[in-house]
């Protein structure tokens, strides 16, 4: 199975996003105690018909407009949005900086030991690359390639749930509309008809609350880990570079922390830009 080069930082992350965690309770707990207040019951919301439509139908219509092999990987990659999976540059600042002191010592040669105790396979092709005295322009050129094609797999994998949260609210008005098809059968009794309009519009709800709270979620958050790791890599880039060149260590320190820091500046500005745009996807 292909890895996407974030593997050792998995294994070292076993704990419950709490943020995802706690947030889907409060989402949830909110609209539930929200609806109970009003004198509502929770049964008044569960609806096997109307989840069927709506699920099915998102699911199907997503499946028609994405790749198989895609839509296959989305849905691996959204089981872990549970769990925490924080991409932090320091232990790789720290990797970086004592393979590029025994390459002081010994020579890139004396890295090769190394290579097979590697658990990150782009930090271990960038080094077996250089270690085996590729041109740097070459060891940059392959390494940049791998890093779009990450990008451009996992905004794909991201843009899975984007599109679906986009159907969803459509998918739940027409799970209304068949509702109320039913209801029109059943005019000559006024109550039938104030219960089935009722029960008709739990579709429209599914549909709104599984885009809004589950589906658009997922695929920000997978976007901003996808961000995470994009800028690991660069910044695993850099380092092997320096490490190639035969840079200070010291003077390699402050340049991969100085990355480092102003790869956080232009994340935080990203995300502070795209909170301010106001969600449109759903009229």
């Amino acid at each position: 199975m292909r890895s996407d080069g974030n593997d050792s930082a998995r294994r070292k992350s076993s704990g419950v996003d709490l943020a995802t965690l706690v947030g889907l309770v409060v989402a949830f707990g909110g609209i539930l105690g929200g609806l109970v207040l009003e004198g509502g019951r929770v049964a008044d919301v569960t609806q096997i018909t109307a989840a069927m439509i709506v699920i099915g139908g998102t699911a199907g219509a997503v499946m028609v407009t994405t790749p198989l092999p895609i839509l296959i990987a989305a849905v691996k990659k959204s089981t872990r949005v549970l769990w925490d999976s924080t991409v932090r540059p320091e232990p790789m600042i720290e990797q970086l900086l004592r393979y590029a002191k025994e390459a002081r010592k010994g020579g890139l040669i004396s890295l090769e030991s190394e290579l097979e105790k590697i658990p990150d396979p782009f930090l271990r092709k960038g080094l077996t690359l250089a270690v085996d005295g590729a041109d740097l322009e070459d060891v940059r050129r392959i390494l940049e390639a791998e890093i779009a094609t990450t990008e451009q797999r996992g905004e794909a994998e991201a843009k899975v749930f984007e599109a679906a949260g986009g159907y969803s609210p459509t998918i739940g008005i027409i799970g209304a509309v068949l509702g109320l098809i039913q209801v029109m059968k059943h005019l000559e009794d006024i109550e039938k008809v104030g219960h089935g309009i009722a029960v008709a519009f739990v579709a429209t709800v599914y549909g709104v609350a599984l885009a809004n709270l589950v589906l658009l979620p997922i695929g920000s958050k997978l976007k901003s880990r996808l961000q995470q790791l994009i800028q690991l890599r660069e910044l695993t880039l850099e380092g092997l570079m320096s490490i190639a060149e035969g840079m200070n260590p010291n003077v390699m320190r402050s340049k991969l922390e100085a990355y480092a820091n102003e790869a956080g500046g232009r994340k935080r500005k990203s995300e502070a830009k795209i909170a301010s745009v106001p969600n449109s996807r759903v009229a």
